[in-house]
């Protein structure tokens, strides 16, 4: 079953509704939105010249062309290539050479950087600027049937963003993709028809990735003007449009929370959050302010969107008396997996022991392009491996400790960061932190805390090391710290903590 079934659908049943809008202004409606697909799906057959499962590469800011080619290359029976708009164009031209892009599409913004992405690579691909003269005629041309796909045919190829090495591209299948989609509905939230996707958030990463659930009921997706993540935007958005649902990054979450003006946001109905952690403290800010608007996905690019789930219910239930423990946790196992705790010979944990966390289910990718020792590794025994520590409380609710490569060893005891910033973070002068590890000649790694001041604040370390003292074990306790005007963030607004590392070791050499 080819996905883009479900804009043929939308476009059949509900032809004048608006599909997309760009900020307020509406773009176009479904029955246009599905015939811009299918002329670009023509022109992929025909002048691009690709073939059923070729790549299509979209290296774009986020606009309303880039769901109309998202949809074409679909509509032709070919894999979507999302690209993060903010690569370097030597990562581009690894992903391009590695994917085999056969051709590329690119806001003109990256219309440069896109050339030497491709020039480094030595790829032939064609470049299509979109909103120029040749995209509108690839886009207006002679519409293509629908290819037929089977359920395993590769839908979205998602690169995972490289923290440890080259990144590797996660297979995706169309049927990974419905699944999606269907755990949207059964755990995460309703969408009414008159709802919006509204998409400041990178739409080649899960931003996009919940502009399904959307078309599948015929509401409209919505692309700020300004491409981005704009407060003031939003909180505009949020005013003039209904039912308004977006994805977002913890930090966008707290830049939302902490911006004081463009008002209210009447109309917000939910805020999913997910792609790194949303400490307890900046979590009740965003609950204090916007209400019980939030619901927390945790998932991976090999998992889209699926692994554990944070209903709006379990924000609201300030009664239950472990509610401030369910705040710091990510919910319990979606419906459409099966998710354990293992030790390192991936026997299974009981519960309060923290062990790496597997998954398994239709949701979960076919394995990594081209890479079958990956593959095999991360899927070993039916289980995606996802790299992350955990542990279950006895009502299944799983709480993350941090990636098994950020967990610090010393002397002999394991200590995981999150544990010391959710501290750290209480302390009303810090914004932001992250804590690392630093190799100890006597205990193997030490802990080093790098924080950033709140706007206007100055930063008492004496006083973050008294807060550590009175919550957690002695051992734990940074035995330094870092003061920094703001802390390393990649394009999704996790902090890079091998950026910090790095520094670190720099400084020992």
């Amino acid at each position: 079953m080819n996905l883009n079934q479900l804009l043929g659908r939308a476009a059949r049943s509900f032809p004048d509704r608006v599909a997309i809008s760009h900020g307020t202004a509406d773009y176009c409606d479904y029955a246009a939105l599905a015939r811009r697909a299918a002329g670009l799906a023509g022109a992929m057959q025909g002048p691009l010249g690709l073939q059923a499962n070729d790549r299509v590469g979209l290296f774009m800011t986020n606009t309303p062309e880039y769901l109309e080619a998202f949809h074409g290359a679909l509509h032709a029976g070919m894999t979507a290539l999302p690209i993060n708009n903010k690569l370097h164009e030597k990562e581009l031209a690894y992903i391009l050479d590695d994917a085999g892009a056969g051709a590329l599409f690119v806001t003109p913004d990256l219309a440069e950087k896109a050339a030497k992405g491709l020039d480094i690579a030595g790829s032939k691909a064609r470049i299509v600027v979109v909103g120029e003269a040749e995209y509108a005629r690839h886009r207006d041309g002679d519409a293509a049937a629908m290819v037929d796909q089977g359920d395993d045919d590769l839908a979205w190829l998602f690169y995972t963003s490289g923290t440890t090495g080259n990144p590797k591209g996660a297979m995706l299948s169309h049927r990974n993709l419905w699944e999606m989609m269907l755990t949207y509905f059964l755990d995460v939230d309703r969408v009414p028809v008159n709802g919006a996707a509204l998409h400041p958030a990178p739409m080649s990463h899960g931003s996009g990735f919940y502009g399904i659930p959307h078309l599948a009921v015929g509401a409209r997706q919505v692309v700020p003007e300004s491409g981005g993540f704009e407060p003031d935007e939003i909180l505009h958005l949020c005013q003039k449009l209904e039912e308004v649902s977006l994805f977002a990054a913890p930090t966008m979450v707290k830049r939302l929370v902490n911006h004081r003006g463009g008002g209210d946001a009447p109309n917000l109905r939910t805020v999913t959050y997910g792609g790194g952690p949303m400490y307890v403290a900046d979590l009740k800010e965003a609950l204090a302010r916007f209400g019980q608007k939030f619901i927390q996905i945790y998932g991976q690019g090999e998992s889209p969107m699926c692994i554990t789930v944070l209903p709006r219910e379990d924000h609201a239930d300030t009664n239950h008396p472990r509610h401030e423990e369910r705040l710091a946790s990510v919910g319990y196992a979606q419906s459409v997996v099966d998710v354990k705790v293992v030790d390192g010979d991936d026997k299974e944990l009981p519960t309060g022991e923290v062990g790496e966390i597997l998954v398994k289910g239709a949701v979960v990718m076919r394995g990594y392009w081209n890479r079958p020792d990956a593959s095999a590794e991360s899927l070993r025994g039916g289980w995606l491996h996802t790299g992350d520590m955990g542990a279950f409380d006895g009502d299944g609710y799983l709480t993350l400790k941090d990636r098994s490569k950020d967990m610090i060893i010393s002397g002999g005891s394991n200590i995981y960061p999150r544990e010391i910033e959710e501290i750290l973070l209480r302390h009303p002068d810090v914004a932001e932190c992250a804590v690392v590890g630093r190799p100890h000649e006597e205990w193997g790694e030490e802990v080093v805390a790098f924080v950033a001041p709140r706007e206007g604040a100055d930063v008492n370390t004496a006083e973050l090391d008294q807060l550590c003292l009175e919550n957690i074990a002695r051992f734990k306790r940074p035995k330094d710290y870092r003061v920094a005007a703001s802390l390393p963030k990649n394009n999704y607004g996790k902090i890079v903590k091998r950026e910090l590392r790095n520094q670190l070791e720099a400084e020992d050499k």
